[in-house]
């Protein structure tokens, strides 16, 4: 029987920023003055520089001083807040094969840590109510959460069964922990085409794989554990789309990153993605570990735009910069990777769990020189970047990391620039022209041993520019034609920002706002919920709306923590139990929210 089993494939980074809706229910009243987000092509609109974080790695501890790994993250809500996160990739959060599996080795997808089975109530990461609680500290914090979809296998079944005739082997579930609890479905060996077995974990395989290896071998059907059969199956098919369903409804999740696509039957992801995710809004991020780039646009093609990709390919460069340490071209990352080929589908990392993990199979990690890559993701106009929780808290990279983040948000605008004719083997440069309301910036990352620097002709003519990183002091002024000499530090990067150009956003603490608001027209299962323009409020999602109590009907409260300084649109809107959504007239409502407290106390007629 296996246990314990560890995942040693492909099972890669997460996914993205709080999304936006432009859909008459989920969007904008028409007319209303706020603005309706456009989804890029092939995927739904992400907040404007919005950055995710993987929260987790291989291995998390069981105890940390906030308790366990959910109440880890919890506890951490206002900070990645703070820090500019916008969405957190959460670790399968449904029982492994026992206390100590990190989720991949999956047993049963219905229980979050409720039921007694394997030899343990909580997961590695807790139980479902410190989870819940978790997710509603991040969402509280405007901060979505995107679950990790495991769907190719399961492990440590119940008890042995004969398959086909031929083998006996561990392929029966029936959950008697769960006893039919939320759902009654069960497993046995006709619902898979093989499985992969202790003690040596050799394959009995009974039926023909889902479908023949392609992309020259690299995506294939087998890979671990009880492989589910989806092509032919549709008791399969339509139990995995129930799933899915019931857990973003009992998580109130924001999306979801799908693990080891690749070794899935491709029209089966697009069945699955449009029967869950649809046209809700929701994001969907697939780990598709290809290092070719061809392949992932072909896979991209393949999944018709429904999913974006971890930038696999890029990540590879990085990882050649780093084993490299100064000897590698920088000219590399020009014009590099998924996300400049398909920015829109692509989402952009540095590390992994996976590439993280010293001894498996993906361990390829960016020991060296691992800011400038931050740096090269966190500017660029293309991509949705995503920070390695572990990058950032326990690889002392949380404060460089945030500083780029408050550059991208008030600078990372506008048009994007290579500079092939300045580029060489130790220094590469980039900017972004900024628009009418932010100032842009130019970016230099040297992987050599000395400090260079290099004469630019830049988008910003006769402009004052320092280096928001704080790695370079003084000011460089450019001429009329926006010409100008910036250095950069050796093994450093620099950002130069020009002067007077948008602040970066405070940081500096939050306002506690009680929104009251009296309205009446409502009957029972309806409710009042504040949306508004900042990540706080749900950045005009109202899957991410904030809801009020109608303790004192017809008055409905609730209080928020919102950034101070930073100035707020929002709007009260009502939704039923099946979604549907009445927006407030007229102009959005504005204000700054100021000091430690502050009541709104507003009328909807």
């Amino acid at each position: 029987m296996l246990t314990n089993f560890r995942y040693l494939a492909s099972s890669a980074a997460l996914a993205a920023a709080l999304l936006l809706s432009g859909c008459a229910k989920d969007g904008l009243q028409p007319g209303s003055s706020a603005p309706t987000p456009t989804p890029a092509a092939g995927s739904n609109a992400t907040v404007v520089n919005g950055v995710m974080m993987q929260g987790f790695y291989w291995d998390v501890p069981t105890s940390t001083p906030a308790g366990t790994w959910w109440q880890n993250l919890g506890s951490k809500a206002t900070e990645l807040s703070q820090a500019g996160i916008t969405a957190v990739w959460l670790p399968p959060a449904y029982k492994g094969s026992g206390a100590l599996d990190v989720g991949y080795g999956v047993y049963d997808r219905y229980d979050l840590g409720e039921f007694n089975q394997k030899g343990t109530v909580a997961t590695r990461y807790g139980t479902i109510g410190q989870l819940q609680s978790a997710i509603g500290a991040l969402h509280g914090q405007g901060v979505q959460v995107y679950e990790d979809m495991v769907m190719n296998h399961f492990t440590s079944a119940d008890a042995q069964e004969l398959a086909n005739g031929q083998y006996n082997v561990y392929t029966s579930f029936t959950y008697p922990g769960r006893n039919n609890t939320y759902s009654n479905y069960q497993w046995h060996w006709g619902n898979f085409t093989a499985t992969q077995q202790a003690p040596n974990n050799g394959w009995y395989q009974w039926k023909a794989y889902d479908f023949q290896p392609y992309a020259n071998g690299d995506a294939y059907d087998n890979l671990l554990g009880s492989e589910v059969q989806y092509n032919n199956n549709a008791s399969n098919v339509n139990e995995t789309i129930n799933w899915g369903n019931w857990i973003t409804a009992k998580l109130g999740l924001d999306g979801y990153r799908l693990d080891a696509t690749k070794h899935m039957y491709t029209p089966f992801v697009n069945q699955w993605l449009d029967a869950v995710k649809g046209s809700s809004g929701r994001f969907a991020v697939s780990e598709a570990w290809f290092r070719n780039l061809g392949d992932m646009n072909n896979y991209a093609a393949s999944t018709g735009g429904r999913t974006s990709l971890f930038d696999v390919p890029l990540h590879y460069l990085f990882n050649d910069m780093s084993n490299g340490n100064g000897n590698w071209d920088m000219r590399g990352l020009q014009f590099a990777g998924f996300t400049e080929a398909n920015g829109a589908l692509s989402v952009s990392f540095v590390d992994n769990h996976d590439t993280d993990q010293t001894g498996g199979a993906l361990f390829s990690p960016v020991a060296n020189l691992k800011m400038l890559a931050y740096a090269y993701i966190l500017t660029r106009d293309k991509g949705y970047p995503c920070v390695f929780y572990r990058d950032f808290y326990e690889y002392g990279l949380g404060a460089q990391i945030k500083k780029l983040i408050t550059i991208r948000k008030a600078n990372a605008y506008g048009a994007a620039a290579e500079y092939t004719s300045v580029n060489d083997a130790d220094v590469y440069a980039y900017s972004r022209a900024g628009d009418a309301s932010h100032k842009g910036l130019l970016m230099l990352l040297n992987d050599g041993g000395s400090s260079a620097s290099k004469g630019i002709t830049t988008p910003f003519a006769n402009a004052s520019l320092t280096d928001a990183t704080g790695n370079n002091g003084g000011t460089i002024t450019t001429n009329a034609s926006g010409y100008g000499v910036f250095p950069v530090g050796a093994r450093s990067y620099a950002v130069w920002v020009p002067t007077g150009g948008t602040p970066p956003p405070p940081t500096g603490g939050t306002t506690a706002v009680t929104f009251n608001v009296t309205y009446s027209n409502t009957v029972s299962g309806q409710d009042v919920y504040v949306v508004g323009s900042t990540a706080q409020l749900g950045a005009w999602n109202t899957a991410n709306a904030i809801k009020l109590s109608g303790a004192a009907w017809p008055k409905w409260s609730g209080t928020v923590n919102l950034t101070s300084g930073t100035s707020v649109d929002f709007k009260y809107i009502r939704k039923d139990a099946a979604g549907a959504v009445l927006w407030e007239g007229g102009a959005n409502r504005t204000f700054t929210p100021s000091g430690t407290s502050q009541t709104r106390t507003d009328t909807w007629q």
